[in-house]
């Protein structure tokens, strides 16, 4: 039955849901009449063909047919009970509206709890059918999940004494990759060569994997986890021992294979001197504070024991979040402190809520807190939004970086690092562009102003499960699943984790002397739909294309979004020069003379103020080095201009 079409297996699903809510009705009317229940006329024969119908249109609506029968899980069984009763619902409100009597209350409850337990029975049935049969009576008898441990050593073992008493799991066996295991029994468990996975799968119906090796090596982890691709399984990690809070292994400590372990790398090291040479003992601002760069950084400084950590966000519900987080990582670090004599560290934290185009009130947080290190990280980052609304992508992203610069120059700020995108590297979208005019700002200034404050920026691609990160979606649209959008089958893009980011930005804004560009190696450029091909495999799924038709999840390609690129680049000159760090690099870029920049600037934020969408592309395209962009969305009309600064007034 796999190997059957997919509108086949939907077709015969259909079938099945419409058969099996008529005998529910059915069984219903029978129970409650206590008799052989026959329709007595063509009206309450109406009602055996609304209440299926009804159902069958409910199911396909709520998307209950793009579930993947043959890994039915609990989670599936809630959404068909929820979908149940709406069906239901909206069948007895079509009974009252159409004015259909003789219809016992009791009678549609009855039919509710039928349809739920016959649906749900049949799929599981199915989903027993499809892994094959010979496994039914084996589920009978046990209904927990096969599982194979891979790994046999110390994790492996702690892993098989936490599914001892589980009612979820039953361990059928472990892989190793150690010759010297293979065919021995550890714990009544054989272990197996990994060449045996297939076969295991096939007879005694595994349907997931748990990856528990000793190695810290991520390259090692990733090269199994590719191995493992093609098996229709779901696979699940156990982190390293070291990284267990309680040092006991869990089940709960298991989790689903995420994207940093395909497409993140062994770490280097960090200098630990630099990562703390102007946090530790200082007064340091977060712009952007509760984005995914911005929270990260404060809570990697929040460890190298600055004296105060301003969080500055525009956004109430961020702000809040990164407080709440703050406060439950300095209570963790000080307990971990006090179980080895230590203090812990002792950080002041103020929530600022605030916007960077309000320069009054930064003049007034940076002098108040004496400030001495900002790290700019605010910036309206998502391309397709900035393109439909590129006026206040441009007045946010530039100027709330002129004027910020401004006020730290007003305060004395020792140091601003400025979070920027290799976007900025010939642009295509209008918010490539915007950061290559922040960019410029700083650059302009460290070079031709003699200001104490040291301004520099660090230069990165895509980071791992972003707000914005296609990771997100791609998650989101294999749990309903599918399809998976791709914008184009050849488009690349470079990543890197969160937390590796930070920490090379950290390092990279302590490197700085004043008006360079830090660009971090990104590593080996990744394929997007590779990216979405692996995801689902890994989800114990398999891709519906031509080559397999009757897959789970299908791809489609939905075309390059104004703006965006087929690939991104990370330099503009050939000026490159290494650093301490092996993946920090540092550029000496060309930009315009600071007259000229604020020339245009002074332009541009009068026709921003205008709305005038054609000098404001004019300006860009004379300003930014390669910028080549189609012509943006119009701003909306009427109601939207009320939040607007006027930015002309935002230039001095």
């Amino acid at each position: 039955m796999i190997a059957l079409p997919r509108w086949t297996k939907r077709a015969l699903l259909i079938s099945n849901d419409f058969l099996l809510l008529s005998i529910a009705l059915w069984a219903a009317y029978s129970l409650r009449l206590n008799t052989f229940y026959v329709p007595p006329d063509r009206t309450t024969l109406l009602l055996f063909i609304l209440a299926p119908v009804i159902g069958v249109i409910t199911f396909y609506s709520r998307g209950l047919y793009q579930l993947v029968t043959r890994y039915f899980q609990q989670e599936a069984a809630g959404r068909i009970y929820v979908t149940i009763f709406l069906a239901v619902l909206v069948w007895s409100l079509s009974l009252y509206l159409i004015g259909l009597p003789g219809v016992p209350r009791s009678v549609v409850i009855i039919y509710g709890f039928f349809s739920a337990g016959l649906i749900r029975l049949s799929r599981q049935l199915a989903g027993w059918m499809l892994q094959g049969v010979p496994n039914i009576t084996m589920a009978r008898l046990d209904p927990r999940k096969r599982v194979l441990i891979y790994g046999a050593g110390g994790p492996g073992l702690e892993l098989l004494r936490a599914l001892a008493d589980s009612r979820e799991y039953k361990p059928i066996g472990f892989i190793d990759d150690n010759p010297t295991l293979w065919g021995q029994s550890i714990h009544k468990l054989k272990v197996y060569k990994p060449k045996k996975i297939a076969k295991l799968i096939r007879r005694d119906g595994v349907t997931e994997i748990f990856l528990a090796i000793e190695s810290d090596s991520r390259q090692r982890r990733r090269a199994i986890i590719r191995s493992l691709e093609d098996y229709p399984v779901t696979v699940k990690i156990l982190p390293a021992i070291k990284d267990i809070a309680s040092g006991k292994v869990e089940i709960t400590d298991l989790r689903p294979i995420d994207v940093e372990d395909l497409l993140g790398r062994d770490p280097v090291p960090p200098d630990a001197r630099l990562l703390g040479k102007y946090i530790r003992g200082k007064n340091v601002m977060i712009t952007g504070a509760g984005g995914s760069i911005g929270s990260e950084l404060t809570r990697q400084i929040v460890k190298l024991s600055p004296k105060r950590l301003i969080l500055f966000d525009i956004s109430e519900v961020a702000l809040y979040e990164i407080e709440q987080d703050m406060a439950g990582l300095l209570d963790t670090l000080k307990s971990e402190a006090k179980e080895t004599g230590g203090q812990g560290p002792r950080v002041e934290t103020v929530a600022v809520l605030g916007s960077v185009l309000d320069g009054e009130m930064l003049r007034h947080t940076l002098a108040k807190h004496g400030v001495e290190t900002i790290y700019h990280a605010a910036a309206y980052k998502h391309v397709p939004i900035v393109e439909q609304n590129p006026m206040m992508g441009l007045q946010n992203n530039i100027f709330g970086t002129l004027v910020l610069s401004q006020a730290a120059i007003d305060a004395g700020v020792e140091r601003m690092v400025l979070i920027s995108t290799d976007k900025a590297v010939r642009p295509t979208s209008v918010m490539g562009a915007s950061k290559r005019i922040s960019e410029m700002i700083l650059q302009g200034i460290a070079a031709e102003n003699e200001v104490d404050t040291v301004f520099t920026m660090v230069r990165f691609g895509n980071v791992l499960d972003s707000s914005g990160s296609v990771v997100r979606r791609f998650r989101k649209q294999i749990r309903n699943g599918g399809p998976i959008t791709v914008t184009h089958p050849d488009i690349i893009r470079y990543f890197m984790s969160i937390p590796e980011a930070a920490e090379l930005v950290l390092q990279a804004g302590a490197m700085a002397t004043g008006g360079e560009v830090f660009v971090l190696d990104m590593g080996s450029p990744v394929k997007i739909d590779d990216l979405a091909r692996m995801m689902i495999r890994l989800s114990g799924l398999e891709v519906c294309d031509e080559d397999r038709p009757d897959g789970d999840i299908s791809i489609e390609y939905v075309g390059l979004r104004q703006g965006e690129k087929l690939y991104e680049e990370l330099l503009i000159g050939e000026n490159t020069t290494g650093t301490k760090h092996p993946r920090i690099m540092k550029n000496s870029e060309p930009h315009i003379k600071l007259s000229r920049l604020n020339e245009e600037l002074q332009a541009l934020g009068q026709a921003i103020d205008d709305h005038d969408i054609a000098e404001v592309q004019a300006i860009l395209n004379r300003t930014v080095e390669g910028y080549a962009a189609g012509q943006p969305s119009p701003e909306p009309e009427s109601g939207d201009d009320a939040g607007w600064a006027q930015v002309s007034r935002l230039i001095h």
